[in-house]
């Protein structure tokens, strides 16, 4: 073990847990990521040091990565890691010179957002009309990530204290310790309510209650994968064909607020994104609509305007 190397490391991570306070699986990607560079760059020129890796030694990493045959997304996320290591080094003067500031790996055209739409939901929603308390969970749940965009992290983290049923608003505890307000309609205050009244008691069983708002079947929080399981089961026995996941219900609710009218810095705004580029996305998605709107409604696309 190489202390030099090591410490930097640990001081990495230690900022990123206590000063931008990422969630675990964050940091275990960094880690991941980072641990590999430092064996590579080790093993290949013998480095006992950050500061004496040069940027010829990283593109031969990410040579290296090319030649397993890492995707492009794999490796532009590698580069990534080590980006933003080597900016922290170097703001904490640990280091001069910042070798991956040149960088840049050409990926593929970003793949649009997948969503659902909204007969595929409605079809959903309609199956999980019965009593029983799972039902009554997971219909509350699924009505929450459509109606207000939250990233799986935070369904599952929910805590009873943050839903205001009166104003029918949430507080959000998002990425970076950063809280936002979103709001939630009629229905999905109708679906909470009964919920939160009638099962999640039955849910609780004898379990002491640590406030957590979804449960599973034993009376304890209800994780992301867990989440991500019952969604597919779901989705799939109401028809909804392939692979499903969580983020594609954020996805929707993004899309049917733009395509309704709303405004970017909004909606930005409602998902908790830090940089209205990330929020910019859903733009493209929304494209297509643009223009069938713009076909039908244009009064010199209208033939019966040009017969006059």
């Amino acid at each position: 073990m190489n202390n030099a190397l090591d410490k930097g490391l640990s001081s990495f991570v230690s900022y990123l847990q206590n000063e931008r306070h990422y969630s675990p699986r964050t940091i275990e990607s960094y880690q991941a990521d980072l641990l590999e560079a430092k064996s590579f760059l080790q093993t290949n020129g013998g480095f006992t040091t950050w500061e004496s890796i040069t940027e010829r030694d990283v593109e031969l990493f990410l040579q290296n990565l090319a030649e397993q045959q890492v995707t492009q997304t794999t490796q532009a996320r590698k580069l990534s890691s080590l980006k933003s290591f080597y900016r922290f080094l170097t703001r904490r003067k640990l280091i001069k010179v910042n070798p991956t500031q040149g960088l840049t790996i050409h990926t593929k055209q970003k793949k649009l957002p997948q969503f659902f739409y909204a007969p595929e939901l409605k079809q959903v929603f309609a199956t999980l009309s019965g009593s029983d308390p799972l039902t009554m969970r997971n219909l509350a749940m699924f009505e929450l990530f459509y109606t207000t965009g939250m990233r799986v992290s935070e369904v599952s983290e929910l805590k009873l204290a943050q839903i205001d049923l009166e104003l029918n608003l949430v507080l959000v505890h998002g990425k970076g310790n950063k809280d936002r307000y979103t709001a939630f309609d009629e229905a999905t205050k109708q679906a909470l309510t009964n919920y939160l009244h009638y099962a999640r008691s039955k849910l609780l069983h004898q379990f002491q209650d640590c406030d957590y708002v979804f449960l599973n079947n034993r009376g304890k929080q209800l994780t992301t994968r867990g989440i991500e399981y019952i969604m597919q089961k779901v989705f799939n026995k109401a028809g909804v064909s392939g692979k499903v996941h969580p983020h594609e219900l954020r996805h929707s609710f993004a899309t049917a607020m733009l395509n309704n009218g709303a405004d970017l810095r909004s909606v930005q705004e409602l998902l908790g994104h830090s940089n209205l580029s990330t929020t910019q996305i859903y733009t493209h998605v929304t494209t297509q609509n643009l223009q069938t709107n713009y076909e039908r409604f244009f009064t010199r696309n209208n033939k019966k305007d040009e017969a006059k």
